[in-house]
């Protein structure tokens, strides 16, 4: 299993909190790419996507309920 995949695999498993840099490597390897933080938000953007604004928690995680909308939005539970 590729470090990718161990990665998405973390994600799709839908812990409490997962940490930001995770969560960014396998926003990045979807094509989506960090335009700012602002604050406790990340904002990442993908040509033909609306804006993910994803908040951290403590600067260096990212609630459960985000994960969700990441899965939702990439399609790791299809």
């Amino acid at each position: 299993m590729t470090k990718r995949e161990k990665l998405i695999e973390r994600i799709r498993a839908r812990p409490s909190q997962a940490r930001f840099a995770d969560v960014q490597a396998v926003l990045e390897d979807f094509g989506w790419r960090l335009r700012n933080e602002t604050g406790s938000h990340a904002i990442f953007i993908k040509a033909g996507e609306d804006h993910l604004s994803i908040p951290k928690v403590g600067g260096r995680h990212v609630k459960g309920p985000y994960l969700d909308l990441i899965c939702i939005r990439l399609g790791l539970d299809e």
